[in-house]
């Protein structure tokens, strides 16, 4: 079953700027989805749209089947969304903030209680709730924004940017907490990110999102392998575009090797890296230094769109 389908999907803001330029997605019920790429892509925008706070300029979107252009409370109903910025009230205690939420989202009161202490067990939150959102530390705070979410039991949740701000040890506790999520009734989970362990740890399948359109769109498995198994990583003095165009022309570099910088990376798609190194060797060519590894996201990101997701982030 189809969740969420997503059909030239569009926004431009005020002033002309195009923040998603026509794409196409769809994600399978109780798949975890990632919308990856750096702050200005339009994943938030995307989200946005999915979530009905963002109406579309033009293509469809269906969330549980309910166009989020025609149907918007209806999607609205069977979906969740946390946001990058707090929408907890601080003064209220965290069990107060969940009992507000679930009764706006028409939860029954017999069953506000059992889910809220289920919830709690599940994230974490047993021994903070009755205390003041307000005192929470920023992974507290998350891991209390992410119940409220889950309060309605929705059919879908969307994460926008869920670690974004914490420390090390924080996020590397919040995210196991929403790895554990996937269990939970089959619900769909869609997370952006630019953060790359996210997108490999937690997701299915992952849209590498750049300036507004989708490049590249595969389980995180299938899109590392599109540049081999091995990567040669070589370092020149100066510029490595013309050491590219060369190497091209010696046989020893495709046409999916890429530079940046001082910088060459050759993928190794046939053979192996031992071949590609002792050609480099026998060439002659200068090197500040030559080292072998396994392809990750940032070079597929990097082959793509000439940047480094970190940097561009």
């Amino acid at each position: 079953m189809v969740a969420i389908s997503v059909s030239g999907l569009e926004k431009t803001y005020p002033g002309g700027v195009e923040a998603v330029k026509g794409v196409d997605f769809e994600v399978a019920a109780g798949e975890v989805f990632a919308l990856l790429g750096p702050n200005g892509a339009g994943k938030s925008t995307t989200v946005g749209m999915l979530s009905t706070t963002v109406a579309p300029s033009a293509g469809t979107a269906l969330v549980a089947g309910f166009d989020v252009a025609s149907s918007p409370l209806e999607a609205r109903r069977v979906s969740s969304v946390v946001f990058q910025e707090a929408v907890v009230d601080r003064p209220l205690s965290g069990r107060r903030n969940l009992e507000v939420h679930a009764r706006l989202w028409g939860v029954a009161p017999r069953e506000i209680g059992p889910r809220i202490d289920d919830l709690a067990h599940v994230l974490g939150l047993v021994d903070l709730l009755d205390r003041p959102a307000g005192s929470y530390s920023g992974g507290e705070r998350r891991r209390l924004e992410i119940a409220r979410a889950l309060v309605s039991q929705p059919r879908v949740l969307f994460l926008d940017e869920p670690t974004v701000g914490l420390d090390p040890r924080i996020r590397a506790e919040l995210l196991d907490v929403i790895a554990g999520l996937r269990a939970r009734d089959d619900m769909t989970t869609v997370l952006t990110t630019h953060y790359l362990d996210e997108a490999e740890r937690l997701c299915d399948r992952v849209a590498i999102v750049h300036a507004g359109r989708i490049v590249a769109l595969d389980t995180p498995a299938a899109l590392r392998a599109t540049l081999g198994r091995e990567i040669v990583e070589v370092r020149v003095d100066g510029r490595a575009e013309g050491v590219l165009r060369s190497l091209r022309s010696d046989g020893i570099a495709g046409t999916d090797g890429f530079a940046i910088g001082s910088t060459l990376t050759l993928p190794v798609a046939d053979g192996t890296a031992a071949r590609t190194l002792a050609a480099i060797t026998a060439s002659g060519l200068a090197t500040a230094s030559v080292a072998t590894r396994a392809p990750t996201l940032d070079d597929v990101y990097l082959r793509l769109t000439g940047d480094r997701l970190a940097e561009a982030a």
